[in-house]
């Protein structure tokens, strides 16, 4: 196996990839992008550089024999104006704020080719944990019911639409009305915001209304920026009174699937596996 260069960013998704390539026995070398990556990815051999030192991240791949490059977790994006990067960052920050200004896919288009453009194989991190996506029906103990399936096929429908235009990945959908649309604050932030809408609006804990759905956007790579779920969006999408949460299967990871199930099991919600026949007509 190819030895991989992780540069990580936030969240738990860079730790699953890591730990994946250890239970294979793959080699790895993080890059932990400074402000973003966790602490729990000290255990592993890496180094800690800015976002802008693309001239470093490029030094320390060739260095440690990477060959492949995953980029996983979150990163916010920045004001350039602020960045410091070293010589290599300096030219080609220009082309990266270009690309910016057409929108998030086109800025991620734009670092994979930086990558690519040396010769590094660029690999997804779906591609890495496998089994870790959605697969088809329910996760857990609970499905949707008929009219939970309807707000589950807006709400997907909703997401790619949204996607087409490089706004999110999620919507929420409550008995036909949209309660919300991701955005640049993400689905945690947007499931928090549910649960501060009036409850004649959305569901609650006695009575379970409404569907989180995330979707890759159409435009995207999907070798970067695959939405992800986990316990926690369970945990919040319960909060904000949902039924449940779907996606389309084998595009969406599902982080600590065991976690997510029994999250799920525990607070009565579903967790769906949709296919492209659960499209609106």
């Amino acid at each position: 196996m190819k030895k991989l260069g992780l540069i990580a960013g936030g969240g738990d998704l860079p730790a699953s990839v890591a730990a994946r390539c250890e239970a294979e026995g793959r080699p790895l070398y993080i890059i932990r992008l400074d402000g973003f990556a966790g602490d729990d990815l000290l255990k592993w051999d890496g180094e800690t550089l800015g976002m802008a030192q693309i001239g470093g991240i490029l030094k320390a791949l060739r260095r440690e024999g990477c060959e492949a490059v995953c980029l996983a977790g979150y990163v916010n994006r920045p004001d350039f104006k602020t960045l410091k990067p070293d010589l290599k960052g300096a030219s080609v920050l220009p082309g990266i704020i270009a690309a910016a200004t057409k929108g998030d896919d086109a800025l991620l288009r734009k670092i994979l080719g930086i990558f690519e453009g040396e010769g590094y194989e660029v690999v997804g991190a779906d591609d890495i944990l496998g089994g870790q996506t959605l697969t088809a029906g329910a996760l857990g103990a609970l499905s949707p019911t008929d009219s939970q399936m309807a707000d589950l096929r807006k709400a997907i429908h909703v997401a790619e639409k949204s996607g087409e235009l490089d706004i999110g990945q999620g919507a929420v959908v409550c008995e036909g009305l949209v309660l919300a649309v991701e955005a640049q604050e993400g689905t945690d932030q947007m499931l928090l915001r549910v649960a501060g809408l009036p409850q004649d609006l959305r569901g609650t804990a006695d009575s379970r209304k409404g569907c989180l759905a995330k979707a890759p956007k159409p435009i995207q790579d999907t070798r970067v920026d695959m939405p992800v779920i986990g316990p926690r969006t369970v945990e919040l999408a319960a909060a904000a009174g949902l039924a449940g949460i779907g996606g389309f299967v084998g595009r969406l990871i599902v982080m600590d699937a065991e976690g997510t199930r029994a999250a799920a099991d525990r607070l009565g919600l579903f967790v769906w596996g949709m296919t492209d026949g659960d499209r609106l007509s």
